[in-house]
């Protein structure tokens, strides 16, 4: 099982999703207990201050298990030096790609300083995962707006459109070859009907691990859980787990 969207630990973000402090040990602990094989890790200070140390420190936390983590850094793209900072995430930091979260970072998907942000990503064979899910900079049909810009470069809708969103990603899933979508705080009536509708080939699951107030995540590991009340098929589970978030990590996506 592939986990698409869990989150480092906030070592200097003081906010309302700051959640318990762990190291990659215990991240690693969370990950057998709840029977999850790798990780994908979004920063979690970066989203709120993004710099190259939080990309800087993401690497690291990620570095110390590679065989089980996979990191995405983040930059803001109206930030002086977010492209070149990009291309280090990608180049010298190892990371498979870029976290976006318009919606705290401040700036709209439509923004055209993106786009050779994103050409950078899609050169380097990575990933452009982004918050959705919450208006106004954050719609699925936002984003997917910005990966019809970027035909061949891979883009996730990070929540699946959340509570309020979740029919409009489904919709622009349908309609976008090169978009997925990550279950991830979607809710459980919402994930059947994405599972019946969205395309097979292009359906992640995520738990949001990372913000919990226990290095345990005991609420990502009952949202694995759920997975059992969805009433999804054997093919649906394995598509989702792991068929599709391997190929998409591999670049096979396509």
């Amino acid at each position: 099982m592939i986990d698409f969207h869990t989150h480092a630990p906030a070592w200097h973000t003081a906010s309302w999703l700051s959640g318990a402090g762990f190291d990659t040990g215990d991240f690693v602990a969370f990950l057998d207990s709840a029977g999850i094989d790798r990780a994908v890790v979004l920063s979690h200070d970066g989203l709120f201050n993004p710099t190259p140390e939080a990309n800087d420190e993401l690497a690291a936390f990620v570095g110390a298990c590679p065989e089980r983590l996979v990191g995405l850094g983040t930059v803001s793209p109206r930030r002086p030096g977010a492209l070149e900072e990009a291309e280090r995430l990608l180049t010298v930091l190892g990371l498979r790609g870029l976290k976006l979260h318009p919606w705290l970072q401040g700036f709209s998907p439509h923004e055209l300083a993106l786009d050779p942000i994103c050409e950078t990503v899609g050169a380097a064979g990575g990933i452009v995962l982004s918050h959705d899910g919450t208006p106004p900079y954050s719609t699925p049909a936002q984003i997917a707006a910005l990966a019809r810009r970027h035909p061949r470069v891979a883009f996730v809708l990070g929540h699946g459109g959340l509570h309020d969103c979740w029919r409009e990603a489904l919709a622009c899933t349908q309609e976008t070859p090169n978009l997925f979508l990550c279950i991830c705080g979607t809710p459980p009536y919402a994930a059947r009907r994405i599972l019946q509708q969205a395309p097979p080939d292009r359906v992640l699951f995520g738990s949001d691990a990372g913000l919990s107030q226990r290095a345990s995540q005991d609420y990502a590991v009952a949202r694995v859980l759920e997975l059992d009340g969805w009433g999804i098929t054997d093919e649906q589970r394995e598509a989702m787990l792991d068929d599709n978030p391997r190929r998409l990590l591999s670049g096979e996506w396509s």
